[in-house]
């Protein structure tokens, strides 16, 4: 009887470790079969701008590499600090990853007050997992931020008529290599778990992976 049970608890064994192996392979195969799918087709307008390092920044020295947008300002008292730091936590997922060719660009709704000293001195507070990818950009018009956010992200960027804190969103968006925005994501939530950390940081990822197997 004894050899009888062993018999079957070591059958058992054997079942539940080919089980692990087959959720195992079926993980691994899900994520190798990942597809990178657009939700979004926005060509962003041609543009040179100066970045908090005091470096001229165009759209077409952006192309070559996907990037990540977002549109902040320094004297904002609402949103755009949390979207920053959110902005820092893909980076490190991207990181983890091992993930090197891309760019995150924010462009500041507030021109006029953000020189590159100001968002030099904005960025410091934060910890980046690589500094050289961030592009905080600036020297252009308030007029223009706003058409061109408008035109080139269906966003909006409005200076109200009284006070000084500038209306616009809070999405992030995926700028493929060719400068067209095929993904946006929400870049701030009062949820712990509303910004989609790991999903941008994997579109990031098979984007790229995708563009070099072409």
């Amino acid at each position: 009887m004894r050899e009888g049970l062993e018999g079957v608890n070591t059958l058992k064994k054997k079942l539940v470790g080919l089980i692990g192996i087959l959720t195992l392979i079926t993980i691994l195969s899900a994520c190798s079969n990942y597809k990178f799918k657009p939700d979004i087709e926005y060509e962003v307008e041609n543009f040179t701008a100066m970045n908090h390092r005091g470096e001229e920044v165009s759209l077409e020295q952006l192309k070559g590499k996907p990037w990540l947008a977002m549109f902040i300002f320094t004297n904002c008292t609402t949103i755009c600090q949390p979207m920053t730091f959110n902005m820092t936590t893909i980076q490190e997922e991207l990181e983890k990853r091992g993930v090197e060719d891309y760019n995150i660009v924010g462009f500041s709704v507030d021109p006029a007050n953000d020189t590159p000293e100001v968002l030099s001195e904005y960025l410091s507070h934060y910890t980046l997992a690589d500094e050289s990818k961030w592009n905080l950009l600036t020297n252009y018009d308030q007029k223009w931020i706003e058409q061109f956010a408008l035109n080139s992200f269906k966003s909006l960027v409005k200076m109200p008529k009284e006070g000084d804190q500038v209306i616009h969103g809070s999405t992030f968006y995926l700028v493929d290599e060719k400068g067209t925005a095929v993904k946006s994501y929400t870049g701030y939530s009062d949820s712990a778990d509303g910004v989609p950390y790991e999903t941008i940081a994997i579109d990031m990822e098979t984007l790229i992976k995708e563009r070099l197997d072409k």
